[in-house]
């Protein structure tokens, strides 16, 4: 190719390169505390950019386009560019959007009679007089029953014992009624219940302890008066519940009575 076909693109494509830079600036809001970036548009070459915390900020523009500074809570700035800011950074000053505040309006005006005053802005008669009423009734005693704290039958489930006999119930019933009535026991009663000891219960656990007849008969006695056990089982005689009764006294009678035989 010709040499003067390098140079027709080369002053072709000059302009554009010279013609596109990049601008630099600082974005001041007045508030050191607010560090927000600026959004920052080149609205005829249709970029972008955001400024540092510092409110620094760059962009590729080009004489007279329009540059835009965007920042909530502030009013927007839009910027011409010029042959001289191109090459010079330059500062913006966004001025915060003043909040609206809706205006109120009195519409009683205070006559400064000081009586007449208060019985407007205090609550009416009506008003106090119904207060009074309900704290007046929210102290006083409950005149109606509470209803009961129960679950309706229409929201339990069904009762599979209704209709059905309560055989432990009836056992344990006729059971009670089979046993004889407790009655306290006379003199002969009483002998004749110690006699039946004697004979039926094994009192080898006494011996054992070298006790004689003597001191088992006295044994008898002290036990037939702190367990009444002529009162309670005579009539209704158990060789395994006597001897029990005897072995319970006989920790007790051991503690207050020496007994000079030991258990083997």
């Amino acid at each position: 190719m010709s040499k003067d076909f390098y140079c027709l693109c080369f002053f072709c494509i000059t302009p554009k390169l010279w013609g596109q830079q990049k601008i630099s600036g600082k974005v001041i809001t007045g508030d050191e505390l607010d560090l927000v970036p600026v959004l920052v548009v080149n609205i005829s070459g249709n970029k972008s950019s955001l400024s540092d915390m510092s409110g620094n900020f760059e962009i590729e523009a080009k004489e007279n386009d329009e540059i835009r500074f965007v920042k909530e809570g502030y009013y927007r700035v839009d910027k011409k560019m010029t042959k001289e800011e191109i090459n010079t950074p330059f500062n913006i000053i966004l001025k915060k959007i003043e909040i609206q505040i809706p205006e109120v309006k009195i519409k009683y005006k205070p006559t400064g009679n000081l009586a007449k005053d208060n019985q407007h802005y205090n609550e009416s008669r009506k008003l106090q007089t119904l207060k009074s009423d309900m704290d007046d009734y929210m102290r006083s005693p409950l005149n109606q029953p509470l209803p009961n704290n129960t679950v309706s039958k229409t929201f339990t489930g069904h009762d599979f014992n209704a209709g059905q006999v309560n055989l432990f119930g009836v056992f344990n019933a006729v059971k009670k009624l089979a046993q004889p009535k407790v009655t306290k026991a006379n003199y002969n009663e009483t002998q004749d219940f110690l006699r039946r000891v004697r004979n039926e219960v094994n009192l080898n656990f006494l011996k054992k302890y070298g006790m004689d007849d003597e001191q088992i008969d006295a044994f008898l006695l002290y036990a037939d008066k702190t367990r009444s056990l002529a009162k309670r089982y005579r009539k209704d005689f158990s060789i395994s519940v006597v001897e029990y009764e005897l072995k319970v006294a006989f920790a007790e009678y051991s503690k207050t009575h020496k007994l000079e035989g030991t258990q083997e």
